[in-house]
């Protein structure tokens, strides 16, 4: 993997997020992307006959709008890994079904919005560590959140998907803070890459 190549997989990541392509059509292209593309999350051994990537049904309750407040208690978390320290800052909290989860805004050279979270299905049906609803740096846009006027925005837990480190440990990945685990199944998205 060369940095080129690096840039090729999150330009592909972030056209196909931008797309116009159906749930369907979304989760056949980026099955496409991860058995093809030297950047995939996946291992080498893995690729050849990979038959895709699981996924609960589309399930259209996993769409909710929910207001924003702003975020309150510490400004920022850190974490540290292969790429350095990253600052990540509250945003703001949306006010969901499945109870509150703090946006955050990455706090590094040309920013983005993150959402990750961990729910009932974590361990179980989905990856122990939880999965992501938007990470902008990676070019996740539009698809699992979305913002809207007045103060809310739209989530699509259709779109929750694995960080790189539930496909291969060489990955290293924030995972949700304790503010972002929520009590309830959410019944959408990736399902484990490992049984």
């Amino acid at each position: 993997m060369d940095d080129l190549d690096l840039l090729d997989w999150r330009e592909r990541l972030a056209r196909l997020y931008l797309s116009d392509r159906d749930l369907a059509g979304f989760r056949a292209a980026r099955d496409e992307l991860f058995r093809t593309h030297p950047c995939s999350p996946l291992p080498a051994a893995d690729r050849p006959g990979f038959p895709g990537l699981r996924w609960f049904p589309p399930d259209p309750a996993a769409v909710v709008e929910a207001p924003l407040r702003p975020a309150s208690g510490a400004e920022s978390i850190d974490t540290g890994g292969p790429d350095g320290v990253v600052r990540y800052r509250r945003v703001a909290v949306a006010e969901t079904p499945w109870g509150p989860l703090t946006v955050w805004w990455i706090e590094a050279y040309g920013g983005g919005l993150f959402v990750p979270l961990r729910d009932a299905t974590c361990g179980a049906e989905t990856y122990g560590g939880g999965r992501y609803l938007t990470d902008t740096v990676k070019g996740t846009f539009g698809r699992g959140l979305t913002v809207l006027p007045g103060g809310r925005v739209r989530l699509d837990a259709n779109y929750l998907y694995n960080p790189s480190c539930a496909y291969d440990d060489r990955w290293a990945c924030p995972l949700a803070p304790p503010e972002n685990r929520v009590d309830v199944p959410i019944r959408a998205g990736e399902l484990a890459y490992h049984d």
